[in-house]
């Protein structure tokens, strides 16, 4: 049958005002280290989770890990369409952040921009792959240059390079006034003031990690360094001791450094082809994957209703889908009416009773009425019989291990050994995560570990993007080395709320500011 041509003209148009969601459509890609979620073709998802794959492999070689080990957790990436994908998840984002790794209680991953630089990913996936695989005290402009070298890997088909340098860093090193080393190696990213200091702390750093890594001899100084600094040595003094050189000396000899061809770390071989699975995600994942993650960073109190209403909407679109019913709950649950947040997900755990996010958020559900009650007892009881199910479906989920340690805090034979064991598998799997780490620590520093405690807490105390979880890490710090019992689950909470210096999201973010010319 011929199509009017006014009929005809009013389809294409329809389809070319219909909504960019309609004709998005969601696949999640895993393989054994990652989990990528994406739009586009399957093939271009396949080609970067592999590129991902070898890059993870090259890390673990050079820092002499096994290869083939099985990921403790898999680690969720989501590839977003512009800055517009990234304040989906992240709304009010500066517009200079191209990328952001975001370590919250109920979810930890990555958000950046597909077909974008991967630069940016690549960096936080280091900062990701150290925490989780060579866990220590490391200043913060190391942990920052590490990240760079490692940021700059080209990876093809049988061959990766790495310690190239980035265009941008390498044009605010020659064209603007350095950061001084003594601010470089004292203080964190997020101390240092905006302006020319602030541009060049990342590009000074992957300077000062590239002159470390190029040479043996220096790597071995690097090594004595970080030792020094870890026992609590001033990081001044125990730079000049350990290279020989003054700070003076050592910017000349990098600046010459600089102008020489930096040395390029090149891996050929036959990489092997990871295993991949790729599925499509249901419909409602175009409406409500990103905002899904957004409930599970934090949203402000002051957008919290406006959240849930639109979590509201958009799950109206598809009444009886598992994915719109767990973002439904969830948002009603935290943000909107929690009586209805609590229906939808009893439905939807009928529906699905092995559904572990669901469980969570039903303990979380009875973990806050138990704050609010006269006898807290049954409802922490209901909260742990949630999180039993969940245990039984997977006994390592990080989020689920956290909420049954917090259940049990203020309990009269609080901590017990299977506490002890709670909090230390929790860590295990997510030492990245704050909680984990500050909840571990106090209660080795409960039970007189306080040495433990003491290593548990330095790295997180001299963590580069820690903000008030850092704040929070120093002073517990303190008082593990005074012997003193550790602080409150309030006082962390204070502490972490007074000294926060992240995004809302409480993310690491990476900005990509325009050089110099």
């Amino acid at each position: 049958m011929r199509i009017p041509p006014v009929l005809a003209i009013l389809t294409a148009l329809c389809v070319l005002i219909a909504p960019a969601s309609a004709s998005a459509e969601w696949r999640r890609a895993e393989s054994p280290q990652f989990i990528v979620y994406s739009t586009g073709s399957e093939r271009a998802l396949r080609d970067y989770v592999q590129k991902l794959e070898t890059f993870d492999m090259i890390l673990r070689q050079r820092l002499r890990l096994r290869q083939g080990e099985p990921a403790v957790r898999k680690f969720p990436i989501y590839l977003v369409e512009g800055r517009r994908g990234l304040a989906e998840v992240f709304p009010g984002l500066n517009r200079d952040i191209a990328g952001i790794y975001s370590a919250a209680e109920e979810d930890i991953f990555a958000t950046a921009i597909r077909n974008g630089d991967d630069d940016i990913l690549l960096h936080e996936y280091t900062h990701h792959f150290m925490f989780q695989n060579a866990p220590g005290s490391y200043p913060g402009w190391l942990v920052e240059g590490f990240a760079e070298y490692h940021a700059t890997a080209r990876i093809s088909e049988g061959r990766v390079e790495i310690g190239r340098y980035s265009e941008a860093r390498a044009s605010w090193l020659v064209n603007s006034p350095w950061i001084p080393l003594e601010e470089l190696l004292s203080k964190r990213p997020g101390e240092v003031r905006r302006g020319t200091h602030q541009s060049t702390y990342y590009p000074v750093a992957w300077l000062l990690t590239h002159w470390f890594l190029s040479d043996a001899g220096r790597r071995a100084q690097l090594q004595t360094y970080v030792e020094a600094v870890a026992a609590g040595g001033n990081p001044v003094e125990a730079m000049e001791q350990s290279t020989g050189l003054t700070l003076d000396q050592l910017r000349s000899a990098l600046r010459a450094y600089m102008r020489e061809r930096i040395q390029i770390v090149r891996y050929t071989a036959d990489f092997p082809e990871a295993e991949i699975t790729v599925t499509t995600l249901p419909a409602s994942a175009d409406d409500l994957l990103l905002i899904g993650q957004r409930l599970k960073v934090g949203v402000p109190q002051d957008q919290r209703l406006a959240t849930a209403e639109e979590v509201r909407r958009l799950a109206a679109r598809y009444p009886d889908d598992p994915f719109a019913m767990l973002q439904l709950g969830h948002a009603e649950l935290h943000f909107g009416d929690p009586d209805a947040g609590e229906a939808v997900l009893t439905r939807l755990l009928e529906r699905e009773p092995d559904n572990i996010e669901a469980l969570q958020l039903m303990a979380t559900r009875f973990m806050k009425l138990a704050t609010e009650a006269e006898d807290a007892r049954p409802l922490l009881s209901r909260a742990r019989g949630y999180l039993a199910r969940a245990i039984a479906i997977d006994d390592s989920h990080y989020h689920t291990l956290l909420l049954l340690g917090e259940t049990r805090r203020g309990a009269p034979n609080y901590p017990n050994d299977n506490d002890i064991a709670t909090w230390a598998f929790a860590f295990e799997a997510a030492p990245q995560l704050p909680a984990t780490r500050l909840g571990y620590a106090s209660v080795l520093m409960l039970v007189d570990r306080f040495d433990d405690a003491i290593t548990l807490l330095q790295p997180l105390a001299n963590s580069p993007h820690g903000g008030g979880a850092a704040d929070a890490a120093e002073a517990m710090l303190e008082l593990a080395e005074s012997r003193r019992p550790p602080l409150t689950e309030a006082e962390i909470e204070a502490a972490v709320e007074a000294g926060e210096d992240q995004p809302e999201d409480g993310g690491d973010t990476e900005e990509t500011p325009t050089p110099p010319a």
